[in-house]
C-alpha cells in the first residue's frame, strides 16, 4: 500500500536483503569476499553488512521495540539509480541468477481481465493519469514476501516516484472490493473513510491531513500532506459500492489492506507523469509475477470526456499494464571500440551471449555479424540508447578482463581559454581582499525575480525544470546575485565592522533560440561588499582593477588609447535605474567601441547599492553594494585573437 518512506538517506538507492535468503535463491553460499566480487562483476556494490537489529540500534532505537527486530545478517547493496528492477529480493536474485547462467529471462504473460477503472471527467487535472493491474494467486503467508512487496513500493516512491509527487502506488485485496472502480476528484469533506493507519476511527480527507500533520505516530506521512492540502478537490478511488480504496498519493483504506490471507491483489497507480506510471506498474508486476506463474491480469482504464486541460483525451481506453518488450540495436564495432577490445577478444557471438546475461535476450546478430539487436524487457526502462547496450556488454565481459593498452596518441591537457582567464581573474579579486564562494546553479523562481524586485515579464528568459526535485530548484539562475545574497543571509555571524567582501565567478544560463539545446551559458563575476556603510566606491575600485587586468581602459581616465589597453575600446560607468538597487545609487557598465561605428555599445553589467527591500527579502541586516559583470566580452578582447593596442 501507500507505506512510509525509508528512514535512511543514501547517495544511491540501497536495497537491504537477508543474506541467507539471497544465498538460498542463488543456490549456494558465498563468503563475503566472493559475494563482493560477484557484486563488482555485476556492476553493483556491497555497501554494508548489518542486521535490522544493528541498523535500528545505530539510529538510536531502544527498549522493547529493539528486541523485536531480527538479528539475521543483512546485506545492504548499492544499485544504480535507474535499475528499478534491482530494488527487491525477487529482482536482485533473478538478475544475479540470469547473470550466472542459472536461469533464462522470464516471459511475462498478460491475461485479459474483465475489470475496469473509469477516470471521471472531474478527476483532478493536477493528477490526471491512472494505470492498474491484477496479480492473482499471490500469497503473503510468507512474511518475507509481504515485507519485500512493501519495501519495493517504498523504494519506488522514494526514487522514480519522487516522493509520490510523480506517481503514487496503491495495492489492495481485490476479494473485499466490488469492481468496477472509479477515479475522481471530490470535495475533501465528502471523502470519509477509515485509513490504513487506524483500526476503526474514520476521518474526512481534510481532517485526516490535519491529523497526519500533528500526530507523532504518523510523522512519516506529514511530508506528503503538502501535495494535497491546499487543493479544492482531492483525488479518490472508489469501488462500485462507493467504498474508498485510497486517497492518493497519501494513504490507502484499511478495508482493502493487504493481509496474510490476501490472494488476489489489485494495483493502482495515479500519476502526473504517464510514462513513469507505466514503468512503476510494470516493475511491480514483473517482480511479483514470479509467484503467479509470471501471469499478470490486465485492467481496462477508460477516460471520460472532460473539459480541455492537461489530461488524456476523453474516450481514451487503455489496457494496463503494458509489459511490453522493445528492440534496441548496437553496432558490433562500436561495442568493441567503446570497451577497448578487438574482434579476437570479443567475437560477435560472444556479444549476443553477454547480452543474454544482462537480461537483454534474445539478442540476434545481423547476417554479416555487424550489428546486434537485443530484446529489452519491460523491467529494463534504463536501456534508452545503443550505448546502454554497450555498457551492459562491458559489465558482462568484465572490466578486469579489458586489456590494458597504451593510447595511440599522446596529448597534454590544459584549461579551456575562458577557464584559464577566469582563474587568473580569481587570483586578482582574491588579492583585493575578497573571499570566493561557490553557490548552487538552481534556485526558486521567486528568488531570481520577485525577491530581487526584477520584472516578472523576464521570467521567460529562464530555463525551467520540468520536474524539480524540490521547490528550491525550480529554474536555472539567470543572475549570480541570488546565490551571493543567500550566502550573506546564512552567514549573519560574520563581523561587518571591517566589511565582508565576497565574490563568485560562475555561469548563469539563459534561453537562446539560436542554440541547438535552446539555452546558453554565460560566465559572470559577482561581488558584494557588506558593512555599516554601503561601500559603493569599494566595488567601483574592484571594477577598475578587473578592467585594468583585462586591459580595458576607462573612457573617463585619460582616453581609451592608453598603451596598456586594448585599442579602440573603453568602458564607462553610467547612472541607471534598477529596482534591485537603491535609486540614484545604481549604474550600468558600458563597453564602447570607438574604432567601429557599426558596433553598438555593449552592456557588460551592473553596479550599485542593493535596495533595502531586496536586503529585507534576503534577511540581510547591513547595507550592501553589489557588482555583476559579464566576463565573456572581456575574455574575447583579452584573448590573443582580439585586436591589440598599436605599438609605440
Amino acid at each position: 500500500g501507500n507505506s512510509p518512506p525509508l528512514q535512511y538517506a543514501t547517495t544511491m538507492p540501497t536495497v537491504g536483503l537477508i543474506r541467507d535468503d539471497l544465498f538460498a535463491r542463488l543456490g549456494r553460499e558465498y563468503t563475503q569476499e566472493e559475494f563482493e566480487e560477484l557484486c563488482f562483476d555485476f556492476g553493483i556494490e556491497l555497501d554494508d553488512v548489518t542486521s535490522e537489529f544493528e541498523s535500528a540500534k545505530e539510529m538510536g532505537t531502544k527498549g522493547p521495540e529493539l528486541d523485536t527486530l531480527s538479528k539475521e545478517v543483512m546485506y545492504r547493496i548499492d544499485v544504480p539509480a535507474n535499475r528499478y528492477d534491482l530494488l527487491c529480493m525477487e529482482g536482485m536474485a533473478r538478475a544475479l541468477r540470469i547473470f550466472k547462467g542459472l536461469e533464462r529471462c522470464p516471459t511475462y504473460v498478460k491475461v485479459k481481465g474483465g475489470l475496469t477503472m473509469t477516470v471521471a471527467k472531474t478527476a483532478p487535472a493536477y493528477r490526471p493519469f491512472c494505470v492498474c493491474a491484477v496479480l492473482r494467486g499471490l500469497s503473503f503467508e510468507d512474511d518475507r514476501v509481504y515485507q519485500s512487496f512493501i519495501d519495493l513500493q517504498d523504494k519506488l516512491h522514494q526514487n522514480i516516484c519522487r516522493r509520490r509527487t510523480l506517481v503514487a502506488i496503491g495495492t489492495h485485496d481485490l476479494d473485499v472490493l466490488t469492481p468496477p472502480f472509479f477515479y475522481d476528484g471530490e470535495d475533501p469533506e465528502s471523502i470519509d473513510f477509515v485509513p490504513l493507519t487506524e483500526t476503526e476511527k474514520s476521518f474526512t480527507a481534510k481532517n485526516l491531513l490535519d491529523h497526519y500533520r500533528t500526530s507523532p505516530l504518523t510523522k512519516h506521512l506529514k511530508p506528503y500532506t503538502d501535495i494535497l492540502y491546499d487543493r479544492s478537490e482531492y483525488p479518490v478511488i472508489r469501488d462500485s459500492e462507493g467504498r474508498v480504496l485510497s486517497l492518493p498519493p497519501l494513504i490507502n483504506s484499511r478495508h482493502s489492506r493487504i493481509q496474510k490471507t490476501t490472494k488476489n491483489v489489485f494495483i493502482e497507480c495515479t500519476a502526473t507523469d504517464e510514462t513513469k506510471a507505466h514503468v512503476v506498474l510494470d516493475t511491480i508486476c514483473a517482480m511479483f509475477a514470479e509467484y503467479c506463474d509470471f501471469e499478470v491480469e490486465t485492467v481496462t482504464v477508460e477516460y471520460e470526456d472532460h473539459p480541455a486541460g492537461p489530461r488524456p483525451p476523453g474516450g481514451k481506453k487503455q489496457t494496463t499494464p503494458l509489459m511490453q518488450t522493445r528492440q534496441c540495436a548496437a553496432k558490433i564495432q562500436e561495442v568493441r571500440g567503446i570497451i577497448g577490445v578487438t574482434e579476437d577478444d570479443l567475437p560477435a557471438a560472444d556479444v549476443a551471449a553477454l547480452c543474454a546475461k544482462m537480461q537483454l535476450a534474445p539478442a540476434i546478430l545481423s547476417d554479416d555479424d555487424s550489428e546486434v539487436t537485443v530484446t529489452v524487457p519491460c523491467t529494463r526502462s534504463d536501456i534508452l540508447h545503443a550505448v546502454d547496450v554497450v555498457e551492459d556488454v562491458a559489465i558482462a565481459y568484465g572490466f578486469n578482463n579489458v586489456p590494458e593498452t597504451l593510447p595511440e596518441t599522446q596529448t597534454v591537457g590544459k584549461p579551456q581559454p575562458l577557464n584559464a582567464f577566469c582563474d587568473l581573474l580569481r587570483d586578482e579579486v582574491s588579492r583585493a581582499g575578497y573571499t570566493e564562494i561557490l553557490t548552487h546553479g538552481l534556485c526558486k523562481a521567486d528568488e531570481n525575480y520577485t525577491l530581487l524586485r526584477r520584472d516578472d515579464a523576464k521570467r521567460d528568459e529562464a530555463v525551467v525544470l520540468a520536474n524539480p526535485a524540490s521547490e528550491d530548484f525550480e529554474i536555472v539562475r539567470t543572475t549570480l546575485l541570488v546565490g551571493i545574497l543567500k550566502t550573506l543571509q546564512h552567514n549573519k555571524s560574520q563581523a561587518v565592522k571591517t566589511g565582508v567582501k565576497l565574490f563568485e565567478i560562475s555561469d548563469v544560463v539563459l534561453r537562446d533560440a539560436t542554440s541547438d539545446v535552446g539555452a546558453k551559458n554565460s560566465r559572470r563575476l559577482v561581488a558584494t561588499y557588506t558593512a555599516q556603510s554601503a561601500g559603493f566606491e569599494i566595488l567601483h575600485g574592484l571594477l577598475d582593477r578587473v578592467m585594468a587586468v583585462a586591459m580595458i581602459t576607462s573612457a573617463g581616465a585619460g582616453g581609451y588609447y592608453a598603451a596598456s589597453g586594448v585599442a579602440g575600446v573603453s568602458y564607462v560607468v553610467q547612472q541607471a535605474d534598477s529596482p534591485t538597487f537603491f535609486p540614484g545609487r545604481a549604474a550600468n557598465i558600458i563597453l564602447k567601441h570607438h574604432d567601429d561605428a557599426n558596433k553598438p555599445d555593449l552592456l557588460l553589467g551592473h553596479l550599485g547599492v542593493v535596495h533595502p527591500l531586496v536586503l529585507a527579502n534576503f534577511e540581510i541586516d547591513f547595507p550592501t553594494s553589489a557588482l555583476e559583470l559579464d566576463l565573456e566580452p572581456l575574455f574575447q578582447l583579452a584573448s590573443p585573437s582580439a585586436p591589440q593596442p598599436p605599438e609605440k
